[in-house]
């Protein structure tokens, strides 16, 4: 559970300093007041690294060097600091980078040691896109939820997206003549070896949650499931043949892709270039899922994730919900305000309490948001900024 949350010159917050009991908080305010940023800073210090961007340099306030971000969960005290790289090149947003340093109660980490200190489950609106959006947005949620679940898994990741990039260089050289093919092989064995950890971790995880997933999927709209059953489906350019290992499928796939990854200067296989389908009853959802359909089954892939951290060890992680109410119908909203009541800690941002059930606001600690051009973003309890 999240007990404080100090920020620093983070996106729009000169200062902010709050703390927080348990039970569901709302936080109110309108668009661009800085309610995603709060929720943002809370996923910094969760993951060690933001859901918004992958420019640390972004997150720092305009104007200033160092953003610093520090929440108190329970025992532990995590800090993030964002110094802003003087001299660096801007980033294609025109924001500098920034070096990102990591503490845990005052010992240096890397964002692999925050894995399962303060977890987190984040419903953001992009996230209405998952089932018809780009497969990128479902690896990212994949990836996400195993690295909660093993720091083991973002080993891998930060392995393979370094071989990833130092291979596609080479292959590009290769084409131009610059470098010879033998030159592959050291960077082909780390690709087989830390990709191969990977699908076996996604297959793993998408083996976990073929329950959970289901079930939630009952609660929510029984009678589709009492027709259907929601599931997951893995997606690869790499499948196994009889007898076949996620290793050997890789090592198969980039003797037969040689020549055309040579051709177009990249590598055409493995877990970047995955997917995972939606289906109900076999049927893919993005090719037949009315609207509702599709949030029906992203909701119950939420809760699903909430209960898969739980039942690791007991411990729900912290439900973060940025504006999404708006995009659910009254059921559907109905069942989330369930879902919070029982967990030990949310946050909720909307623009307009009109949005939420009346019990979770009767139930819920809630804090405004606003946010002024001289002072920048400020959040205080509702009870002060709205009447």
């Amino acid at each position: 559970m999240l007990d404080s949350l100090t920020v620093r010159d983070f996106r729009g917050y000169a200062a902010l300093e709050a703390a927080f009991g348990g039970g569901p908080h709302i936080v109110v305010g309108p668009n661009a007041a800085g309610k995603t940023s709060l929720l943002e800073a809370i996923v910094l210090v969760a993951w060690g690294r933001s859901h918004r961007t992958t420019t640390d340099g972004e997150m720092v306030r305009w104007g200033a060097d160092l953003a610093r971000i520090e929440a108190r969960a329970g025992d532990e005290t995590i800090e993030v600091a964002l110094v802003r790289s003087s001299g660096s090149e801007p980033a294609r947003s025109g924001s500098p980078g920034a070096r990102k340093r990591i503490r845990v109660n005052g010992v240096p980490r890397r964002a692999v040691g925050l894995v399962g200190l303060l977890r987190t489950v984040l419903f953001a609106p992009e996230e209405m896109l998952l089932i018809a959006g780009s497969p990128g947005l479902r690896r990212a949620a994949i990836d996400q939820l195993a690295g909660q679940r093993s720091a083991a898994y973002l080993r891998d990741l930060t392995t393979y997206a370094r071989t990833l990039q130092q291979r596609n260089g080479l292959l590009r050289a290769i084409r131009e003549e610059q470098a010879e093919r033998a030159e592959l092989r050291f960077w082909d064995d780390s690709f087989i070896e830390s990709g191969a950890a990977i699908l076996e971790a996604r297959h793993r995880l998408l083996a976990d949650l073929a329950i959970p997933l289901a079930r939630a999927h009952a609660e929510i709209a029984p009678d589709e499931a009492s027709a259907a059953r929601l599931g997951l489906r893995y997606v690869t350019n790499a499948p196994l043949f009889p007898g076949e290992m996620p290793r050997d499928a890789l090592a198969r796939r980039l003797v037969e892709t040689a020549e055309k990854e040579i051709w177009n200067g990249s590598t055409l296989v493995g877990p970047h270039r995955d997917d995972l389908a939606f289906e109900l009853d076999g049927r893919d959802l993005a090719g037949f899922a009315s609207r509702g359909q599709q949030r029906t089954a992203i909701l119950a892939f939420k809760l699903a994730e909430l209960d898969l951290l739980t039942a690791q060890d007991g411990r729900p992680p912290l439900l973060l919900l940025d504006d999404v109410f708006s995009e659910l119908d009254p059921d559907r909203r109905a069942h989330l305000v369930r879902r919070i009541a029982e967990l030990p800690q949310a946050f909720v941002t909307t623009t307009t309490l009109a949005d939420l059930d009346p019990a979770l606001v009767a139930a819920a600690t809630a804090w405004h948001v606003s946010s002024d051009a001289s002072t920048g973003a400020t959040i205080v309890p509702a009870e002060v900024g709205i009447r």
